[in-house]
């Protein structure tokens, strides 16, 4: 017996969904604007997850560009059937319902396959005992709707072969609770006879959860639960420490034991900056029904899992990161860039660092601008980045970005002043309008100099050290505008390096590393 702690997966990780291939566990998760597209994470205990590769990871595969912020891929779905894997999708910016495939989940993932006809969102696939394969999705009522939200879930049979919807297809249910609002992120599960359906219900915000249903047949009639949810925290007051709990996926041990992940937010102070996240809890069946962590009835902190405990190579969830990019052929798989990258303009060079060609894109278009970075997984932490002052120039920026959205971030801002000083600005964006709060010159600077970025829970604080000299540059920058609840949308933020020139240009800054730490101090 061992003891996950939640989330399992801290920062911007939505709507989870996890199949089982004998001891092995994948989990895959939404990834909206940001390339490469739905990571893939690997466990053997449920409790430590190791990335190993990216499902999207050509752009061939996941076409973004010009999409908002929060649209791309939407809420993936991955199962195993007879040695290849599944994930099927959504792509809201670009060509609607999707499946790729993989005999290996650490990849190449095949080209996607779009599905005609497959309208709405959140689909996800089951392989029935007969040999027969369905798609079950989501989509508006359209004729007759009553209010915004009011959703179908319905089914249809699915050729893999021809990867294409056959028969008829069917609406099966609405929803558990009456008059819900967002019926989605359906998932179908075949247990002693029933097929259960479980659905995320009341929008992904505080009132989201988790319901059941249950059928004879595959195409219905559907059998509420009387006890839906089986699982919310939207009764639970806006000062719970985990809110809009919901978007669930079911998996089973070869023991027998079942657990299930979905996803939640952690608020400070009633803002979410971190996004929302994966946790799990633990499931048992009673009465034809499931249980989601019996005689509690919410998420914990800790969660027993009956499996071996196993430590990967390189976790996912980890207080400290640092990136010495001289030292690196490739950078790692939780780096992430914006929509469509030109990957010409991110070079790693032994023995010196990481390229990055300053862009004329800016951060506030919906574009690719020279962007690159990590996840922000802890509510207080420390981003530092060391660049070479030589490859600073005139004309151009460059530094850390926090960045929420193109709408909402804060950056710091490194150029060269004509008499050949530095000048470090800081900008907050709020509603796609930047506002300089402060700006400093920096003189006599050695050959690199590190820019620092401290977040403490909702403020933010901006340093630079040269040599041994630490210099404050800006404290108590307020950074509530960086949460879900005033950016809205449905990512968290990340944290990098960007580089700008009002020009088109080949001239490249270079940083010699990156590091995050969680500080611990919120």
């Amino acid at each position: 017996m061992a003891t996950a702690v939640n989330p399992i997966i801290p920062g911007f990780y939505p709507d989870p969904s996890i199949c089982g291939v004998g001891d092995d566990y994948y989990l895959v998760n939404s990834t909206f604007s940001y390339y490469p597209g739905i990571p893939i994470m690997h466990s053997k205990d449920l409790i430590h997850w190791e990335q190993i590769g990216n499902v999207l990871d050509r752009p061939s595969q996941v076409p973004l560009e010009g999409g908002r912020h929060s649209q791309g891929i939407f809420a993936p779905a991955i199962r195993y059937h007879e040695g290849v894997f599944y994930v099927i999708c959504t792509n809201e910016t670009s060509g609607g319902n999707f499946i790729v495939t993989a005999k290996d989940p650490a990849g190449p993932w095949s080209e996607p396959s779009y599905l005609e006809g497959a309208d709405g969102i959140d689909p996800t696939i089951f392989f029935d005992d007969d040999e027969k394969v369905y798609y079950i999705g989501t989509h508006p009522i359209v004729d007759g709707r009553e209010y915004d939200g009011e959703c179908h879930i319905w089914i249809q049979e699915l050729d893999l072969k021809n990867m294409r919807l056959t028969g008829e297809s069917k609406d099966v249910w609405r929803g558990a609770m009456r008059f819900v609002h967002w019926p989605e992120g359906p998932h179908l599960y075949k247990k002693d006879g029933y097929y259960y359906m479980m659905l995320a219900e009341g929008g992904t915000d505080r009132n989201h959860s988790v319901t059941m249903c249950r059928s004879r047949s595959i195409w219905g009639p559907y059998e509420n639960h009387f006890c839906n949810p089986i699982l919310t925290h939207r009764h639970l007051g806006k000062d719970y420490p985990v809110q809009c709990v919901g978007h669930g996926d079911l998996v089973e041990t070869p023991s027998g034991d079942w657990y299930m992940v979905m996803l939640g937010m952690r608020p400070l102070d009633g803002y979410t900056t971190l996004g929302r996240e994966t946790f799990l809890a633990r499931v048992v069946w009673e009465n034809g029904w499931p249980v989601v962590n019996p005689g509690v009835g919410r998420l914990t902190e800790e969660v027993e899992v009956s499996l071996p405990e196993w430590k990967p190579a390189k976790s996912v969830a980890e207080d400290q990161r640092i990136y010495h990019f001289r030292e690196m052929e490739k950078l790692g798989y939780e780096f992430v860039y914006l929509r469509n990258p030109d990957q010409t303009r991110y070079q790693l060079c032994p023995g010196k660092g990481l390229q990055l060609q300053y862009g004329s894109r800016t951060l506030t278009e919906n574009t690719s601008p020279t962007y690159v970075g990590i996840r922000q997984q802890h509510h207080c932490f420390r981003a530092d980045a060391t660049v070479y002052t030589d490859s600073i120039l005139q004309g151009q920026e460059t530094g850390i970005v926090l960045l929420q959205s193109n709408a909402y971030y804060l950056r710091t801002a490194l150029t060269k002043r004509e008499d050949d000083t530095l000048a470090l600005g800081v900008y907050l964006c709020q509603d796609l309008e930047e506002k300089l709060l402060v700006q400093k010159v920096l003189t006599d600077v050695p050959e690199e100099i590190i820019l620092s970025l401290e977040v403490g829970g909702l403020t933010a604080g901006v340093k630079v050290v040269c040599g041994k000299t630490e210099m404050d540059v800006a404290q108590g920058i307020d950074i509530h505008s960086l949460s879900t609840e005033i950016a809205g949308g449905f990512v968290g933020c990340t944290v990098g390096m960007y580089a700008f020139s009002g020009e088109q240009t080949e001239r490249n800054v270079v940083y010699k590393d990156f590091r995050y730490e969680n500080t611990k101090s919120c």
